[in-house]
């Protein structure tokens, strides 16, 4: 990889198109996948301590956190697209803003476009706050990768974003529309 010209966006990872696995093209795959999982499962679990603990010293939750970070990168949005985009049901979703709110973090206002629904987004104070959280996030990452090469560094970042666009994809497909779980 050039470091001097890293890629900006990589191609997208395949997805397939049935839940049902089918014997893989690649001898490999299979091992592959089952390393890649373990992987992911002691990374998610690791990070999911470390933010619950770096997040909650701030009086707000993981969920809370992500569900600020929603309305600040995404801008206003109704429960049901936050509650959509969290994986969460609505009622869940309703409890967070409701906490949200409370807190001072975040903001119902009327839809201008639909008198039924409120639009949530955060206020001044709730994006300090995830400012301040992200910037010790992004303290407790750079001491992970000090001594990692730039050009894995920059390869890691490009492929965790690649599985995530993947998953998320996944997860909204479905030929029963019902998305693509296992369960």
């Amino acid at each position: 990889m050039n470091a001097s010209a890293p890629p900006e966006t990589a191609p997208p990872l395949p997805v397939l198109d049935s839940p049902v696995a089918s014997p893989p093209v690649d001898p490999t795959l299979a091992r592959d996948a089952a390393d890649l999982q373990r992987a992911l499962s002691d990374l998610v679990r690791v990070v999911q301590f470390r933010d619950r603990d770096r997040i909650c010293c701030h009086d707000i939750s993981v969920t809370q956190c992500y569900a600020l970070e929603e309305l600040i990168r995404r801008g206003p949005l109704t429960l049901n697209e936050l509650a959509q985009v969290l994986y969460l049901d609505k009622s869940t979703a309703s409890r967070v803003v409701d906490s949200l709110e409370r807190k001072g973090y975040a903001t119902r206002s009327p839809h201008p476009a639909d008198g039924r629904a409120l639009l949530l987004a955060a206020t001044p104070t709730g994006r300090a706050l995830c400012e301040r959280i992200e910037g010790d996030l992004v303290v407790e990452a750079q001491r992970l990768l000090v001594d990692i090469e730039p050009e894995a560094r920059r390869a890691m970042a490009l492929l965790l974003g690649r599985l995530a666009r993947a998953v998320e994809t996944r997860a909204s497909c479905g030929v029963d529309g019902r998305g693509c779980s296992t369960c």
